[in-house]
C-alpha cells in the first residue's frame, strides 16, 4: 500500500502498472497494487510511504477495527519498534489551508491503538515517533475514519522514518510562510550538511518562509527576490536582500556562499537557465542546490528525465529527486557538487 499527494495518485499508478504491479483498491492520495513476484517496495518520486499490506477494516467502530487490526498482526512477528498512524491526504496540499500530516482524528486512534496492543505488539511508548534505522514500523492509514489499512515497512531512508512520509517539525517562531516546511524537509532529506555561519543563497526569497528557516539554522542568507520581504527576515542581522533578479545581479556578491536555493514562480527550464549560471560562474563555489521545479500539473511530470539529463550537464556529485511531502504540484532537485 502506498500513501502519495491527493491528485498524484494517477502518476503513481501508471509507473506501477509499467513496472508489473497490478493495481488494486484506490482513493486519491492512496493506492494499493499487487506484484506476482516477491518483489520489492517500490519506489517513485512521488510515492511518499510504501509499506507491505497486512489487510483493511471497515467499520464505525473503532474496538472492531482494533480488533481487525490485531487479527491482522497476529501472524507476523512482533513487536513492532515504532506505531505509524496517518490519514491520507484528504485534499490537495494548499488547498483551503491543507497540510499533510498526523492530523487530531489519527492522534485519537493512535493513543487508543497503542492501549489496545500494548507492549506485547509495541515496543514503543508512544505513537508517531520518528522512527530509527532497521527498525519495524507498524503502519495505519486512515482512508477515511471508518475504514483503516494496516502494513508494515522498515525504516531506511529518512522520509521512511517519519509518520507518513511527513517530517516532524517544531518551528521556533510561527513561520512567515508554508516555505518554511519545504526547506526544512528539502534540507533534511537532501543529507547536506548545512552548518551555523554558512552562507546560504535563495533565488525566489520573499516573503522570508525558507529563509526564516535557514536563520533558525545558524546560517548567513543571501536573498533574491524583486518582491518585499517580511520585517522579521530583513531586520535580522545575518540577512541582507537583494530586490532583484539574480540573473540581473553581478556573480560576485554570491562568493563563499555554500548553498543555494531556488524556489521562484517561474517555468522550469528558466529554473534550470538561472541555476546553471550561478553555478557555472569563476565566482561561486556552492557545494549543494536545493531546485523547486514547478510542475502545473502532473503530466508534466514526463518532462523530469529531460530536466535531469540538463542537471546531470553540469556534472554534480549526486542528484535526487522528490515530490516532498510538503510540495505543491512541483518536485525538488537536491544536487551536490
Amino acid at each position: 500500500m502506498l500513501t502519495c499527494a491527493y491528485g498524484a495518485e494517477g502518476i503513481v499508478k501508471d509507473n506501477l502498472a509499467a513496472s508489473g504491479w497490478r493495481l488494486a483498491f484506490s482513493r486519491p492520495g492512496f493506492v494499493t497494487a499487487k506484484h506476482d513476484d516477491n518483489a520489492a517496495l517500490p519506489k517513485d518520486i512521488f510515492i511518499r510511504t510504501a509499506c507491505h499490506s497486512l489487510g483493511s477494516g471497515k467499520s464505525g467502530n473503532s474496538d472492531e477495527l482494533v480488533d481487525r487490526l490485531l487479527a491482522a498482526i497476529d501472524p507476523v512477528a512482533a513487536p513492532f519498534d515504532q506505531l505509524h498512524v496517518w490519514p491520507r491526504d484528504r485534499a490537495p496540499i494548499g488547498r483551503f489551508d491543507f497540510e499533510p500530516g498526523v492530523d487530531e482524528v489519527s492522534a485519537a486512534v493512535a493513543s487508543h491503538l497503542v492501549h489496545r496492543l500494548g507492549p506485547e505488539r509495541l515496543r514503543c511508548a508512544a505513537a508517531n515517533e520518528i522512527a530509527q534505522p532497521s527498525e519495524t514500523v507498524l503502519d495505519v492509514v486512515l482512508v477515511d475514519p471508518s475504514h483503516w489499512f494496516f502494513g508494515t515497512h522498515t525504516a531506511t531512508t529518512l522520509p521512511t522514518r517519519w509518520p507518513g512520509g511527513v517530517q516532524p517539525v517544531a518551528p521556533e517562531y510561527e513561520p512567515i510562510s508554508r516555505a518554511y516546511y519545504k526547506a526544512a524537509e528539502a534540507i533534511a532529506w537532501s543529507g547536506f550538511d548545512l552548518r551555523p555561519d554558512d552562507l546560504a543563497v535563495e533565488v525566489g526569497s520573499a516573503p522570508g518562509g525558507a529563509c526564516g528557516r535557514l536563520l533558525e539554522l545558524g546560517l548567513h542568507v543571501i536573498g533574491v527576490d524583486p518582491a518585499e520581504m517580511d520585517p522579521r527576515i530583513a531586520d535580522h542581522p545575518r540577512f541582507i536582500h537583494y530586490a532583484a533578479r539574480a540573473g540581473d545581479l553581478p556573480r560576485r556578491i554570491f562568493r563563499g556562499a555554500k548553498w543555494l536555493l531556488v524556489d521562484s514562480t517561474v517555468k522550469p527550464d528558466a529554473t534550470l537557465s538561472t541555476v546553471r549560471n550561478l553555478i557555472q560562474s569563476r565566482d561561486t563555489s556552492f557545494q549543494g542546490c536545493l531546485i523547486t521545479m514547478k510542475l502545473g500539473d502532473y503530466e508534466r511530470a514526463s518532462q523530469i528525465p529531460r530536466w535531469q539529463a540538463e542537471v546531470e550537464r553540469w556534472r554534480p556529485r549526486k542528484i535526487e529527486v522528490r515530490h516532498l511531502a510538503r510540495n505543491r504540484c512541483e518536485v525538488c532537485f537536491a544536487v551536490a557538487f
